[in-house]
């Protein structure tokens, strides 16, 4: 018989999660489960430590204990409500067990440490930076600040509105990067629109509208940002190349979407929650303040050259010294300070996203995925066909090592600067994980915020991206032949001139 997770006053008992959102959704979602699936998943890992504590084996057979472990990780991330295990703690779980196959399979510890450490440093940044980002939305949203946007989207029918969010997310990823858009327009989601089916579909909006638009600008995207930093791509030419195929991998899904039931239903109304709630003392300011430290990030790192995450830490401690400042004295404001929303922020989300980078962090370092970069190059002597298999790639593995193995694999002497290759690397890394929602930072921040499961994604959304992705890519292909010019002007701008 199943026990109740709450009592009668409302409270959680001792198993009950300390997180009242995801309590909530558990509860609500929780159904009996097939004890033998659990059984033979338990046993099935049980045997994969098992093969892992054999280090002779291990040793000899690096790359298929590897796999093995991340196919089974993966397995469980997926096939989370059935199995009842949280994905967080499996992505953790799996990360571990791979880093510890790695000890045994690298040339010596101190390898593996090393390069544990460099990957480390790498996810950390990301996490930090995703740390502040989340912050600063929650702060903005306890003061009511994006009602100055949500009382200005007057549409509720539901085509329109499915237009209006994805340009609005298409243009903001542009100025920012894919996964502080998501959070800011799925914070905005949550006040225009009850929870639903639709607002699941429009959650499905933000992150390929989030990835489309981080594509075509060298700051919208991590991977654009690499190739730009490091020489394969240059400014202007990229978002010439790249911004018509973008907008055709965003319109051709929109319009497949408005077709669905969901777009065709009666128009929305926006939560009561927001109709009841009034702008919280100097909210205009903190809009104006965090909107700014968000906006303010890129240009921080263009003009120090210090990683994004640390523009994103100024940003934050501003507005944590401005929110002190403002609310001092005041004990009932104590929810609008930053202590507060530390504590509001999904830090499960942000463990899930540490233990898949961590994840896929160790696969790079072993090597498998140079395996498969030259795996691609040997069978597919197409380049273009090349760039377009890393992009349906990179919905499944994260799209930062497969780009980076693949500048690995080819120099400015195979492929020159701003060559088609390159751009359509950029294109397809940034929008082809939009296909799966843990293929892209900005699909597993909606899957964390708005609880979404992988098959639902699959069912509603993927088929939507992987046409958008084709388009886009036919789009750019056809476009070579029209070559096209932007305003002179735009090369006066900072950070847009030159390489």
């Amino acid at each position: 018989m199943k026990l109740p997770l709450l009592d009668t006053t409302g409270n959680c008992d001792p198993l009950c999660s300390v997180d009242e959102v995801s309590s909530q959704y558990f509860e609500a979602n929780y159904k009996p489960k097939n004890d033998l699936l659990k059984a033979l998943t338990i046993i099935a890992t049980a045997l994969a430590g098992a093969a892992a504590i054999n280090h002779s084996w291990v040793a000899e057979h690096q790359d298929i204990a590897m796999v093995l472990v991340f196919a089974l990780g993966y397995a469980g991330i997926i096939f989370e409500e059935s199995l009842a295990f949280n994905k967080s703690g499996v992505g953790l779980l799996m990360a571990v067990c791979l880093w510890v196959i790695r000890s045994i399979g690298a040339p010596s510890t101190d390898v593996a440490v090393q390069e544990l450490s460099h990957t480390t440093a790498e996810v950390s940044e990301i996490v930090f930076f995703l740390l502040g980002a989340m912050t600063i939305v929650e702060i903005v949203d306890a003061h009511q600040g994006f009602k100055l946007v949500t009382d200005n989207i007057s549409t509720r029918n539901p085509r329109t509105l499915l237009w209006v969010i994805g340009f609005v997310t298409f243009f903001l990823s542009s100025i920012l990067d894919n996964l502080t858009s998501t959070i800011v327009m799925v914070s905005l989601l949550r006040k225009l629109v009850p929870p639903s089916e639709y607002r699941k579909l429009l959650g499905a909006v933000v992150v390929i509208s989030a990835n489309a638009g981080g594509a075509w600008t060298p700051i919208g995207d991590v991977t654009t940002t690499m190739l730009w930093i490091h020489g394969q791509i240059t400014t202007l030419n990229t978002m010439q190349g790249l911004f018509l195929p973008s907008v055709v991998s965003l319109a051709v899904p929109l319009a497949l979407m408005s077709l669905t039931s969901e777009a065709n239903g009666s128009s929305q109304k926006s939560s009561s929650l927001l109709s009841s709630e009034q702008m919280a003392p100097r909210g205009q300011l903190v809009f104006a303040v965090g909107l700014g430290a968000l906006v303010f990030v890129p240009v921080f790192k263009a003009l120090t050259g210090l990683p994004p995450f640390m523009g994103m830490m100024l940003g934050l401690a501003i507005l944590w010294i401005l929110t002190d400042a403002i609310h001092y004295g005041d004990s009932g404001r104590q929810r609008l300070k930053v202590p507060q929303a530390l504590s509001r922020i999904d830090t499960q989300g942000v463990l899930f996203f540490l233990g898949i980078l961590m994840s896929v962090g160790s696969l790079e370092s072993a090597g498998i995925l140079r395996q498969l970069a030259n795996y691609l190059d040997a069978n597919i002597p197409n380049a273009d066909l090349i760039a377009s298999a890393i992009g349906v790639a990179s919905a499944i593995i994260d799209n930062v090592p497969l780009v980076a193995a693949t500048m690995g694999m080819y120099d400015l002497t195979s492929f020159p600067q701003d060559a088609d290759f390159w751009q359509l690397v950029a294109f397809c890394a940034g929008t082809g994980g939009s296909m799966l929602i843990i293929g892209s930072a900005a699909g597993v921040a909606f899957m964390g915020m708005e609880k979404v499961d992988f098959f639902w994604y699959f069912r509603k959304v993927s088929g939507f991206a992987l046409a958008g992705y084709a388009a886009g890519i036919i789009t750019y292909l056809a476009a070579q032949n029209l070559p096209l010019s932007l305003p002179t002007s735009l090369a006066e701008i900072p950070f847009i001139s030159g390489s």
